[in-house]
C-alpha cells in the first residue's frame, strides 16, 4: 500500500505509527509543515518512509522566514510538500504572503534541477495551476486533496500534474467524480492523517485500502489490479525525478 500524503510526525504517538507503517510494509510520503520540522519528522523514516520538506501555505505568513533553511535543506531531499496556495476565508488575508512563499519554494526546485512536489490547493486550484505553469522546471506537481472544478483538473491533466486520493476525499460523490476524471496512471493513494478524518476518527496510513476498494469501483478493476497499477504508477514517478 502507499501513502503518499501523511503528517507522519502529528499524530500524538508518531513512533509508534512509523513503526506500524514498516510492520505492514507501507510505502509512505511523510510530508511536513514547515523548514524546521524537517530534522525530526525525517528522524522517524523508516525503510520505506521518504521525508518530504515543505512550507505549508497557512502558515506562509508566519514561517516565510525558514525559507532559507528550506534553501538549505533542499539538496538533502527529493520530495517537497506540504506546499502550495489555500485560498479559504481564513487564509486568503495573506495571499501575497503564500504567492511568495510558493513562488520561492518553485523556483529553488527548478534551480535544483527539479523536485516531487506535494501540493495543496483548497480553493486555490486555478492559483496553483497559475504557478506551476510558470515553473516548468520545478519537477512533478502531485495535487494532494484536488477539490478544484473540472475545466482545472482537465488543466492540470494538460499541465502534467499528478494526483494524490485519499478515503476522505472519495467519500463524497463530488471527490469520486473528480477521481474518475484523473488519468489511472497519475494517481496514487494517500491519508492525509492526521488530518483527515474517517467516521470522526483521524485517518491512519494504513486507512489508504478504503481508497483502494473505491479507486476499484470506479475504475471496475478488482483490488489487486488497482495494487498493481498504484505500485506501478509509483515506481514510474520515482524513476521520473
Amino acid at each position: 500500500m502507499i501513502d503518499f500524503h501523511c503528517h507522519l510526525d502529528l499524530y500524538p504517538e508518531p513512533d509508534r505509527v512509523a513503526r506500524e507503517c514498516a510492520e505492514r510494509g507501507l510505502y509512505v510520503l511523510s510530508v511536513t509543515t514547515t523548514p524546521s520540522a524537517w530534522y525530526g519528522t525525517n528522524r522517524l523514516a523508516q525503510e520505506r518512509t521518504r521525508t518530504a520538506l515543505g512550507l505549508h501555505p497557512q502558515l506562509a505568513h508566519e514561517r516565510k522566514i525558514e525559507l532559507t533553511l528550506f534553501d538549505e535543506l533542499l539538496p538533502r531531499t527529493r520530495y517537497v510538500g506540504e506546499i502550495g496556495l489555500d485560498g479559504t476565508p481564513e487564509c486568503r488575508a495573506y495571499w501575497k504572503d503564500q504567492l511568495a512563499v510558493f513562488g520561492h519554494v518553485l523556483e529553488a526546485c527548478a534551480q535544483a534541477g527539479g523536485r516531487i512536489m506535494s501540493i495543496h490547493s483548497r480553493s486555490a486550484s486555478k492559483g496553483v495551476l497559475d504557478c506551476v505553469e510558470a515553473h516548468p522546471g520545478a519537477g512533478i506537481s502531485v495535487l494532494h486533496w484536488f477539490s478544484g472544478s473540472p475545466s482545472d483538473l482537465d488543466r492540470a491533466i494538460k499541465l502534467g500534474c499528478w494526483f494524490s486520493v485519499g478515503p476522505a476525499m472519495v467519500n463524497g460523490e463530488r471527490g469520486r467524480s473528480l477521481v474518475a476524471r484523473m488519468p489511472r496512471d497519475r494517481v496514487l493513494t494517500e491519508s492525509d492523517g492526521p488530518f483527515a478524518q474517517i467516521d470522526g476518527v483521524s485517518a491512519m496510513p494504513w486507512d489508504v485500502h478504503l481508497a483502494v476498494q473505491v479507486l476499484s469501483e470506479i475504475w471496475a478493476q478488482s483490488r489487486e489490479k488497482v495494487g498493481r497499477i498504484l505500485c506501478d504508477n509509483l515506481g514510474a514517478l520515482v524513476g521520473r525525478m
